[in-house]
């Protein structure tokens, strides 16, 4: 469970200052001893792939994928045999100052799924909005659940 900190004239209390070096030291050591991060044994940066949720509602499928930063034309939306191929690539920015810690995600990014036999491949359409990608995937007719009479 997180606590909030009481912090003093100095910042971070002390405790915390010193965990706060601790994984910037870690870090730097991790980046020292594996340079690419994330990297294969080829040297090619292993594509990752972004948060996302599906949401199934009564006419259509929607994919929703977080990609703060990004920009439309550094995503690419295809559907090929069934499956949404989503890939695209977020670029190192340039930084003024010293960069003490690096979280966020940089460099190539695929996310695959698997679309129901019931998608209109032919109406898909994405939106980007506030760094989330929303690709809607409309249902055809012919695979609507529907209920079926019963006679004899």
């Amino acid at each position: 469970m997180t606590h909030p900190a009481r912090h003093g004239r100095g910042g971070l209390p002390a405790a915390l200052r010193e965990l706060e070096d601790l994984r910037t030291r870690v870090d730097q050591l991790m980046h020292a001893a594996f340079p690419g991060g994330g990297t294969s044994q080829f040297g090619a940066a292993e594509p990752w792939a972004p948060l996302a949720d599906i949401e199934d509602t009564e006419d259509a499928y929607l994919v929703e994928l977080e990609l703060p930063g990004v920009e439309k034309d550094q995503i690419t939306v295809e559907v090929d045999e069934g499956e949404l191929d989503i890939h695209g690539e977020i670029k190192e920015k340039e930084h003024a100052g010293v960069v003490r810690r690096h979280t966020r995600r940089i460099g190539q990014f695929d996310y695959r799924t698997t679309l129901p036999p019931n998608s209109d491949t032919e109406h898909i359409s994405a939106d980007l909005t506030n760094g989330i990608l929303t690709v809607r995937v409309p249902k055809t007719e012919q695979g609507k659940a529907h209920r079926v009479e019963i006679t004899g």
